[in-house]
């Protein structure tokens, strides 16, 4: 079994002048949940390379015991420094992709052409899409037919609540909750940084980092 992993390459929190990229804990609890299960993993990004860290999800309250693996891993982080390009990758060799989360996504990943045109091709190919926390955004251009592919369907994500608790609400190019809600998704959440999931066919979405080990879980449920 084979899953790519597809993880930001931006690295600019807005015009704030501080950094962003992807959260640690959503990489490394579904790398692990997936690692643990067997499968073949293949880590890409738009650029290629070193994907950014957002510095605050390596802070040590962000830590969990996958982050303390993945950090005494050395095979797992030379996989992360030298990620595919997204634009190399052909989707016929995997059997579902799954988005980590962090704020980066929302300005790179959601407007990527390569990566709108993959997840389709995984999506008409009848393969599992998963994303958690701000990834769900990566589906806003995302098209099944000639409808977007969360309309009518059920849809979390980072919801405007903690994106308010985190100071973000007018830095980030659109706010999760609202997009999903605005293209017809039936988004729906849990409590603030509690694991909330929604699993809709092949649709898997992850409302916040907590929900990182859940996304994974039924990702690969849906593979089994």
């Amino acid at each position: 079994m084979k899953i790519l992993m597809v993880l930001t390459s931006h690295d600019r929190l807005g015009d704030t002048g501080k950094k962003t990229g992807f959260w640690l804990e959503e990489f490394a609890a579904p790398y692990y949940a997936f690692k643990d299960a067997g499968v073949d993993i293949t880590l890409a990004s738009p650029a290629g390379g070193q994907p950014p860290l957002d510095p605050g999800s390596d802070a040590e309250d962000a830590q969990s015991d996958d982050t303390r693996r993945f950090k005494a891993d050395a095979e797992a982080q030379q996989a992360l420094a030298n990620t595919r390009k997204l634009v190399d990758l052909d989707a016929s060799e995997y059997d579902a992709v799954f988005y980590p989360g962090g704020h980066g996504p929302l300005w790179d990943l959601a407007e990527d052409q390569a990566s709108i045109d993959l997840i389709e091709t995984f999506w008409r190919a009848g393969k599992p899409v998963g994303a958690v926390c701000h990834a769900p955004g990566v589906l806003r251009h995302v098209h099944d037919g000639d409808k977007p592919l969360v309309d009518g369907r059920r849809v979390t994500g980072f919801s405007n609540s903690e994106e308010a608790a985190v100071g973000l609400t007018d830095i980030v190019p659109f706010l999760v909750e609202d997009e999903l809600a605005r293209l017809g998704g039936k988004y729906a959440k849990g409590d603030d940084w509690s694991s909330f999931v929604q699993v809709d066919g092949r649709l898997v979405t992850g409302q916040n980092p907590a929900s990182s080990v859940a996304s994974a879980e039924a990702l690969l449920k849906l593979l089994a």
